[in-house]
Protein backbone atom coordinates (compact mmCIF):
# COMPACT_ATOMS: atom_id res chain seq x y z
CA UNK A 1 0.00 0.00 0.00
CA UNK A 2 1.56 3.71 -0.86
CA UNK A 3 -0.98 5.43 1.28
CA UNK A 4 -2.01 8.92 0.32
CA UNK A 5 1.37 11.69 0.23
CA UNK A 6 1.00 13.86 3.42
CA UNK A 7 3.29 16.94 3.87
CA UNK A 8 3.34 16.33 7.30
CA UNK A 9 3.52 12.40 7.74
CA UNK A 10 6.71 10.48 7.18
CA UNK A 11 6.51 7.82 4.99
CA UNK A 12 6.83 4.54 7.53
CA UNK A 13 8.00 0.99 6.15
CA UNK A 14 6.57 -1.62 8.34
CA UNK A 15 8.45 -4.51 8.01
CA UNK A 16 7.41 -7.79 9.53
CA UNK A 17 9.06 -11.24 8.93
CA UNK A 18 7.10 -14.47 8.44
CA UNK A 19 7.61 -17.72 9.43
CA UNK A 20 4.90 -20.64 9.28
CA UNK A 21 2.87 -17.47 10.60
CA UNK A 22 -0.54 -18.54 9.30
CA UNK A 23 -3.00 -18.76 12.49
CA UNK A 24 -1.50 -14.86 12.71
CA UNK A 25 0.10 -13.14 9.90
CA UNK A 26 -3.22 -12.26 8.02
CA UNK A 27 -4.81 -10.73 11.74
CA UNK A 28 -1.50 -8.86 11.49
CA UNK A 29 -2.05 -7.26 7.87
CA UNK A 30 -5.84 -6.89 8.30
CA UNK A 31 -4.81 -4.41 11.25
CA UNK A 32 -2.01 -2.29 9.75
CA UNK A 33 -4.21 -1.78 6.68
CA UNK A 34 -6.92 -0.32 9.04
CA UNK A 35 -4.53 1.98 10.69
CA UNK A 36 -5.68 5.69 10.82
CA UNK A 37 -2.49 6.26 9.74
CA UNK A 38 -1.91 7.09 5.67
CA UNK A 39 1.38 7.39 4.45
CA UNK A 40 3.24 3.89 4.66
CA UNK A 41 3.77 0.42 2.62
CA UNK A 42 3.86 -3.04 3.90
CA UNK A 43 6.95 -5.45 3.61
CA UNK A 44 6.01 -9.20 4.65
CA UNK A 45 8.63 -10.86 4.72
CA UNK A 46 8.18 -14.60 4.05
CA UNK A 47 11.06 -16.95 5.68
CA UNK A 48 10.43 -20.23 3.65
CA UNK A 49 7.29 -20.77 5.47
CA UNK A 50 6.06 -24.35 4.87
CA UNK A 51 2.23 -23.67 5.82
CA UNK A 52 -0.12 -21.32 3.37
CA UNK A 53 1.15 -18.21 5.13
CA UNK A 54 2.22 -16.89 1.52
CA UNK A 55 -1.46 -17.11 0.25
CA UNK A 56 -2.78 -15.21 3.19
CA UNK A 57 -0.22 -12.81 2.53
CA UNK A 58 -0.93 -12.36 -1.53
CA UNK A 59 -4.37 -11.49 -0.45
CA UNK A 60 -3.25 -8.19 1.23
CA UNK A 61 -2.05 -5.42 -0.97
CA UNK A 62 1.47 -5.31 0.50
CA UNK A 63 4.73 -6.44 -0.70
CA UNK A 64 5.99 -9.86 -0.53
CA UNK A 65 9.42 -11.03 -0.62
CA UNK A 66 9.89 -14.55 -0.31
CA UNK A 67 12.93 -15.96 1.11
CA UNK A 68 14.76 -18.82 -0.71
CA UNK A 69 15.36 -20.91 2.56
CA UNK A 70 14.76 -20.63 5.98
CA UNK A 71 17.42 -17.70 7.01
CA UNK A 72 15.91 -16.58 11.03
CA UNK A 73 14.22 -13.47 11.88
CA UNK A 74 17.28 -11.29 11.82
CA UNK A 75 18.15 -12.25 7.78
CA UNK A 76 13.90 -11.91 7.06
CA UNK A 77 14.22 -8.06 9.00
CA UNK A 78 17.23 -6.93 7.14
CA UNK A 79 15.95 -8.51 3.35
CA UNK A 80 12.75 -6.38 4.51
CA UNK A 81 14.68 -2.97 5.30
CA UNK A 82 16.52 -3.51 2.01
CA UNK A 83 13.90 -2.81 0.14
CA UNK A 84 12.07 -0.89 2.47
CA UNK A 85 11.31 3.09 1.12
CA UNK A 86 10.27 4.57 3.60
CA UNK A 87 11.60 7.38 6.37
CA UNK A 88 11.10 5.50 8.68
CA UNK A 89 11.54 1.59 9.21
CA UNK A 90 9.01 0.35 11.74
CA UNK A 91 9.59 -3.45 12.75
CA UNK A 92 6.88 -5.75 13.97
CA UNK A 93 6.11 -9.45 14.41
CA UNK A 94 3.92 -11.53 12.24
CA UNK A 95 1.95 -12.48 15.74
CA UNK A 96 1.44 -8.21 16.61
CA UNK A 97 -1.89 -6.25 16.28
CA UNK A 98 -1.16 -3.05 14.98
CA UNK A 99 -3.80 -0.87 17.31
CA UNK A 100 -5.31 2.40 14.74
CA UNK A 101 -3.01 5.07 16.17
CA UNK A 102 0.17 3.12 16.68
CA UNK A 103 1.71 4.41 13.18
CA UNK A 104 0.73 7.63 14.29
CA UNK A 105 2.70 7.72 17.76
CA UNK A 106 5.72 5.88 15.71
CA UNK A 107 5.33 9.29 13.26
CA UNK A 108 4.93 11.37 16.07
CA UNK A 109 7.56 10.01 18.07
CA UNK A 110 10.54 11.09 15.48
CA UNK A 111 12.00 14.54 15.92
CA UNK A 112 14.46 15.91 13.89
CA UNK A 113 17.40 13.92 16.22
CA UNK A 114 17.49 11.07 14.40
CA UNK A 115 20.06 8.91 16.21
CA UNK A 116 18.31 6.93 17.95
CA UNK A 117 16.12 3.51 17.92
CA UNK A 118 12.14 4.80 19.24
CA UNK A 119 10.62 1.30 21.29
CA UNK A 120 7.21 0.33 21.81
CA UNK A 121 5.54 -2.07 23.57
CA UNK A 122 2.96 -4.83 24.09
CA UNK A 123 -0.72 -3.93 25.57
CA UNK A 124 -0.75 -4.91 28.73
CA UNK A 125 -3.76 -6.94 27.57
CA UNK A 126 -3.20 -9.32 24.58
CA UNK A 127 -4.97 -10.38 22.01
CA UNK A 128 -5.86 -13.79 23.50
CA UNK A 129 -6.58 -12.58 27.19
CA UNK A 130 -6.39 -15.61 28.85
CA UNK A 131 -4.49 -16.19 32.15
CA UNK A 132 -0.74 -16.87 30.75
CA UNK A 133 -0.84 -14.73 28.07
CA UNK A 134 -2.23 -12.33 30.40
CA UNK A 135 0.47 -12.66 32.46
CA UNK A 136 2.95 -12.04 30.02
CA UNK A 137 1.89 -9.34 28.13
CA UNK A 138 1.78 -7.38 31.62
CA UNK A 139 5.04 -8.31 32.32
CA UNK A 140 6.62 -7.30 29.25
CA UNK A 141 4.66 -4.23 29.37
CA UNK A 142 6.07 -3.33 32.86
CA UNK A 143 9.38 -4.50 31.89
CA UNK A 144 9.88 -2.58 28.81
CA UNK A 145 8.29 0.79 29.81
CA UNK A 146 9.54 1.20 33.51
CA UNK A 147 12.68 3.40 31.91
CA UNK A 148 12.73 5.89 29.34
CA UNK A 149 16.03 4.91 28.66
CA UNK A 150 15.55 1.00 28.46
CA UNK A 151 18.93 -1.11 27.57
CA UNK A 152 17.45 -2.79 24.54
CA UNK A 153 14.62 -2.01 22.38
CA UNK A 154 12.70 -5.33 21.19
CA UNK A 155 12.03 -5.66 17.43
CA UNK A 156 7.82 -6.53 18.04
CA UNK A 157 8.14 -2.72 17.93
CA UNK A 158 11.37 -1.03 16.71
CA UNK A 159 11.45 2.39 14.77
CA UNK A 160 14.57 3.55 13.65
CA UNK A 161 15.57 5.90 10.70
CA UNK A 162 16.41 3.71 7.44
CA UNK A 163 20.22 5.46 6.91
CA UNK A 164 21.25 4.74 10.39
CA UNK A 165 20.19 1.18 10.12
CA UNK A 166 22.26 0.77 6.92
CA UNK A 167 24.72 2.64 8.60
CA UNK A 168 24.84 0.04 11.33
CA UNK A 169 24.73 -2.85 9.20
CA UNK A 170 21.91 -4.12 9.91
CA UNK A 171 20.63 -7.07 12.47
CA UNK A 172 23.33 -10.12 13.20
CA UNK A 173 22.31 -12.94 10.88
CA UNK A 174 25.43 -14.69 12.54
CA UNK A 175 24.11 -14.99 16.47
CA UNK A 176 22.02 -16.93 18.53
CA UNK A 177 18.43 -18.12 17.92
CA UNK A 178 16.89 -15.35 19.71
CA UNK A 179 17.95 -11.92 20.93
CA UNK A 180 19.15 -9.93 17.91
CA UNK A 181 17.01 -6.64 19.01
CA UNK A 182 18.98 -7.12 22.09
CA UNK A 183 22.89 -7.17 20.40
CA UNK A 184 21.89 -4.30 17.76
CA UNK A 185 20.55 -1.99 20.40
CA UNK A 186 23.79 -2.76 22.68
CA UNK A 187 25.73 -2.26 19.56
CA UNK A 188 24.76 0.87 18.61
CA UNK A 189 24.29 2.10 22.03
CA UNK A 190 28.04 1.49 22.40
CA UNK A 191 28.37 4.03 19.51
CA UNK A 192 26.48 6.86 20.94
CA UNK A 193 23.30 6.15 19.87
CA UNK A 194 19.86 6.79 21.84
CA UNK A 195 17.41 4.12 23.02
CA UNK A 196 14.20 5.80 23.83
CA UNK A 197 11.13 4.17 25.12
CA UNK A 198 7.66 5.50 24.11
CA UNK A 199 4.69 3.77 26.10
CA UNK A 200 2.13 5.11 23.65
CA UNK A 201 3.61 3.22 20.76
CA UNK A 202 1.71 0.16 21.15
CA UNK A 203 1.06 -3.54 19.37
CA UNK A 204 -1.31 -6.04 21.12
CA UNK A 205 0.40 -9.65 20.73
CA UNK A 206 -1.23 -13.00 20.14
CA UNK A 207 0.18 -15.40 22.22
CA UNK A 208 -2.20 -18.13 22.77
CA UNK A 209 -0.51 -19.36 25.74
CA UNK A 210 -1.30 -22.23 27.50
CA UNK A 211 1.01 -23.38 31.03
CA UNK A 212 3.43 -25.44 29.21
CA UNK A 213 4.03 -22.87 26.81
CA UNK A 214 4.54 -20.04 29.42
CA UNK A 215 7.02 -22.55 30.81
CA UNK A 216 8.39 -23.30 27.85
CA UNK A 217 9.12 -19.77 26.57
CA UNK A 218 10.43 -18.61 30.47
CA UNK A 219 13.18 -21.64 29.32
CA UNK A 220 13.66 -20.51 26.18
CA UNK A 221 13.99 -16.99 26.60
CA UNK A 222 16.19 -17.74 29.95
CA UNK A 223 18.64 -19.93 28.82
CA UNK A 224 19.52 -17.70 25.25
CA UNK A 225 19.34 -14.75 27.60
CA UNK A 226 22.20 -16.50 29.81
CA UNK A 227 24.52 -17.16 26.88
CA UNK A 228 24.06 -14.00 25.67
CA UNK A 229 24.62 -12.13 28.73
CA UNK A 230 27.72 -14.32 29.72
CA UNK A 231 29.33 -13.66 26.47
CA UNK A 232 28.32 -9.77 27.29
CA UNK A 233 29.72 -9.99 30.96
CA UNK A 234 26.35 -8.20 32.18
CA UNK A 235 24.56 -11.02 33.92
CA UNK A 236 23.51 -8.99 37.23
CA UNK A 237 22.20 -5.64 34.81
CA UNK A 238 18.94 -4.96 35.08
CA UNK A 239 17.59 -5.39 31.11
CA UNK A 240 14.31 -5.52 30.11
CA UNK A 241 12.42 -8.52 30.98
CA UNK A 242 16.06 -10.06 32.23
CA UNK A 243 15.51 -7.36 34.81
CA UNK A 244 16.79 -7.42 38.53
CA UNK A 245 13.52 -8.41 39.70
CA UNK A 246 13.42 -11.04 38.28
CA UNK A 247 16.48 -12.34 39.21
CA UNK A 248 15.89 -11.92 42.78
CA UNK A 249 12.56 -13.51 42.48
CA UNK A 250 14.14 -16.93 40.82
CA UNK A 251 17.55 -16.30 43.85
CA UNK A 252 14.76 -16.49 46.49
CA UNK A 253 12.63 -19.37 45.44
CA UNK A 254 16.10 -21.64 44.61
CA UNK A 255 17.41 -19.77 48.52
CA UNK A 256 13.98 -21.01 50.01
CA UNK A 257 14.24 -24.63 48.43
CA UNK A 258 17.26 -24.95 49.38
CA UNK A 259 16.84 -23.72 53.05
CA UNK A 260 13.83 -26.28 53.13
CA UNK A 261 16.09 -29.29 52.35
CA UNK A 262 18.79 -28.39 54.68
CA UNK A 263 16.06 -28.20 57.41
CA UNK A 264 14.89 -31.69 55.85
CA UNK A 265 18.43 -33.32 55.78
CA UNK A 266 19.43 -32.12 59.38
CA UNK A 267 16.37 -32.31 60.98
CA UNK A 268 16.67 -28.58 62.20
CA UNK A 269 13.59 -26.34 61.66
CA UNK A 270 15.97 -22.83 62.60
CA UNK A 271 16.30 -22.75 58.65
CA UNK A 272 12.65 -22.52 57.37
CA UNK A 273 12.80 -19.35 59.93
CA UNK A 274 14.35 -17.84 57.43
CA UNK A 275 11.85 -18.52 54.50
CA UNK A 276 9.40 -16.08 55.19
CA UNK A 277 11.17 -13.46 55.84
CA UNK A 278 12.69 -14.21 52.28
CA UNK A 279 9.71 -14.14 50.84
CA UNK A 280 8.44 -11.19 51.50
CA UNK A 281 11.98 -9.35 50.82
CA UNK A 282 11.20 -10.23 47.05
CA UNK A 283 7.48 -9.84 46.81
CA UNK A 284 8.69 -6.05 48.00
CA UNK A 285 11.32 -5.98 45.85
CA UNK A 286 8.40 -7.14 42.62
CA UNK A 287 6.08 -5.05 44.18
CA UNK A 288 5.79 -2.70 40.74
CA UNK A 289 5.16 -5.55 38.88
CA UNK A 290 2.64 -6.43 41.49
CA UNK A 291 0.33 -3.46 40.98
CA UNK A 292 1.28 -3.99 37.51
CA UNK A 293 -1.19 -7.14 37.68
CA UNK A 294 -3.45 -5.50 39.85
CA UNK A 295 -3.93 -2.23 37.80
CA UNK A 296 -4.31 -4.26 34.36
CA UNK A 297 -6.44 -6.84 35.68
CA UNK A 298 -7.36 -6.68 39.11
CA UNK A 299 -6.92 -8.36 42.70
CA UNK A 300 -8.08 -11.70 42.05
CA UNK A 301 -5.52 -11.67 39.29
CA UNK A 302 -2.76 -9.96 41.15
CA UNK A 303 -2.92 -12.47 43.36
CA UNK A 304 -2.91 -15.18 40.86
CA UNK A 305 0.24 -13.94 39.19
CA UNK A 306 2.33 -13.26 42.60
CA UNK A 307 1.74 -16.94 43.08
CA UNK A 308 2.54 -17.72 39.66
CA UNK A 309 5.24 -15.86 38.77
CA UNK A 310 6.82 -16.47 42.58
CA UNK A 311 6.34 -20.15 42.80
CA UNK A 312 6.35 -21.76 39.60
CA UNK A 313 7.96 -19.37 36.76
CA UNK A 314 11.54 -19.30 38.69
CA UNK A 315 11.69 -23.04 37.72
CA UNK A 316 11.29 -22.52 34.12
CA UNK A 317 14.15 -18.99 34.32
CA UNK A 318 16.07 -21.18 37.05
CA UNK A 319 16.38 -24.45 34.59
CA UNK A 320 16.79 -22.17 31.62
CA UNK A 321 19.84 -20.25 33.21
CA UNK A 322 21.26 -23.79 34.26
CA UNK A 323 21.30 -24.60 31.00
CA UNK A 324 22.61 -21.68 29.91
CA UNK A 325 25.49 -21.51 31.86
CA UNK A 326 26.60 -25.05 30.58
CA UNK A 327 26.15 -24.24 26.90
CA UNK A 328 28.35 -21.46 27.46
CA UNK A 329 31.15 -23.37 29.09
CA UNK A 330 30.74 -26.07 26.56
CA UNK A 331 31.14 -23.24 23.68
CA UNK A 332 34.25 -21.84 25.67
CA UNK A 333 35.95 -25.12 26.35
CA UNK A 334 35.55 -25.71 22.48
CA UNK A 335 37.03 -22.11 21.41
Amino acid sequence: MTGKKSSTNRRISVIIPNYNGSSTIGKCLETVFSSEYDNFEVLAVDDCSTDNSVEIIKSFPCRLIALDKNSGASKARNAGAKEGSGEIFFFIDSDCIVQKDTLSSVNGAFGRDRDKIIGGTYTKIPYDNNFFSAFQSIFINYSETKKEAPDYIATHAMAIDPVLFKKAGGFSEDFLPILEDVEFSHRLHRLGIKLIMHPEILVQHIFNFTLIKSLRNAFRKSLWWTIYSLKNKDVFKDSGTASVELKINVTACFLNILLALISVLTQNVLSLTAIPFIFAFNLYSNRRLIAAFYNAKGFLFSILAALYYTLVYPFAVGAGAITGIFKHIRQGYRT
